[in-house]
């Protein structure tokens, strides 16, 4: 029995067994709040000291890999929100990476469970924080590991499990604890990486998403009483004018194949003091997500020019921007193997998209490794009241990723 045969063997006949250590495992983890909001949010959970706190997950995660068996190392920048890597395999050949964040978002209100952070199984499907965003997949990939090393099935290549701190939330001018503190140190390696960070049911391989840019829009205006506006500039009123503009705003770009156009969302807007006094100030927030054809500094001189043709006094600037990127030639084997896999195991072939949000896989990219969003899960999930995973899901997703690792790692 060649090696993919006899992990379709292993799922087919441990399915009970797998089945429930990922009940056990998923549950452990959701009830760690490894909440990623913000400094100024602490205060809304006193247990925390810093943001995430992702070195409780870490250790949960070691004592797993512990019962699996498999090799690992911590990282940390900050000890409060290490990393954790597992390796499979002998290194003579490829590696494949499966990244997943170890942080989750506030559980916010109207749950229709007790507790979030207490995992609930209903029937086939998981709810609480963080089951689908990132632990579920986290889990089932620890699963897919786990099969290769029971079933003795030694990899010539190497196949790499990550768990990353802070992905949900990072303040401006916050240097990065996770994913870009492990590629500035050389710790992360691989050749090729899947990120199980999009849901869509294992149906859509992500190889390309949109650049984001924020950007703060500034009005300035003359502060006055309210009594006598016409003593003021209302900057306000000046914001909503070019606001009015911005809706309607045509920006320069060539429609991309596989992302399409750009967006432009207004997020953010602040102004005003009081009824009675003219506002001196108000600031808008535009998140724009972009495409290949166009520039941060382009959208800029965009905005720029139509507050110019508003009239008033303006402070225009970008305060975040990452690029657009694409999975070339150099990642086509890697989406070959998902596609014939998951027609094999799924009955289905994941078509490749594009998309306006970011995962993992573009940090990946823009440092030339390809990578794909692909994984288990509802897209709309992500971030709601009752967040859910498929339990039957992960468990084939734990499969589908062990006969991927065969296929590109090749069994020594």
């Amino acid at each position: 029995m060649d090696a993919k045969a006899k992990i379709r063997d292993y799922f087919a006949t441990r399915k009970e067994d797998i089945r429930q250590k990922i009940i056990n495992r998923l549950s452990a983890l959701v009830a760690i709040k490894s909440i990623n909001a913000g400094k100024e949010r602490l205060q809304d959970f006193p247990w925390m000291k810093v943001p995430g706190e992702e070195t409780k997950v870490v250790r949960e995660l070691a004592r797993i890999f512990q019962e699996v068996g498999a090799a690992y190392a911590e990282y940390a920048m900050i000890p409060e929100r290490s990393n954790i890597i597992a390796r499979w395999g002998e290194g003579k050949g490829p590696s494949l990476l499966v990244a997943c964040h170890t942080d989750v978002v506030p559980a916010g209100e109207g749950w229709s469970i007790a507790d979030p952070f207490k995992m609930e199984v209903k029937g086939d499907l998981a709810y609480g924080r963080g089951t689908l965003d990132n632990k579920g997949p986290m889990v089932s990939s620890i699963a897919a590991m786990e099969a290769l090393i029971d079933l003795g099935i030694h990899l010539k290549g190497t196949f790499i499990f990550a768990g990353v701190a802070s992905e949900e939330f990072r303040e401006p001018d916050e240097k990065d604890p996770g994913i870009e503190y492990l590629f500035e140190n050389g710790i992360l390696k691989t050749d090729m990486a899947i990120i199980p960070d999009i849901g869509e049911f294992m149906k859509l391989i992500d190889v390309a998403e949109k650049g984001r840019m924020v950007v703060n829009i500034t009005a300035i205006g003359k502060q006055a009483h309210g009594s006598t506006p016409e003593l003021g500039i209302n900057a306000i009123h000046q914001m909503a004018r070019l606001l009015t503009r911005l809706e309607e705003m045509k920006m320069d770009f060539e429609v991309h194949p596989v992302l399409g156009e750009p967006t432009v969302n207004l997020g953010i807007i602040r102004g005003g003091n009081a009824a009675n006094i003219v506002p001196g100030m108000c600031t808008s927030v535009l998140d724009i997500r972009f495409v290949p054809s166009q520039t941060p500094e382009g959208i800029l001189s965009e905005i720029k020019a139509l507050a110019k043709e508003v009239g008033g006094e303006w402070n225009i600037e970008i305060e975040t921007s990452t690029p657009p990127h694409a999975v070339g030639e150099e990642g086509q084997p890697l989406i070959t193997a998902i596609q014939k896999n998951s027609k094999e195991i799924l009955g289905f072939e994941p078509q490749t998209f594009g998309m306006g949000g970011g995962t993992f896989a573009k940090t990946f990219n823009l440092h030339g490794v390809p990578a794909v969003g692909f994984g288990p899960g509802d897209p709309d999930a992500f971030h709601v009241t009752d967040e859910y995973i498929s339990i039957s899901e992960l468990l084939q997703f734990a499969e589908l990723l062990a006969c991927i690792a065969v296929d590109l790692l090749g069994e020594e």
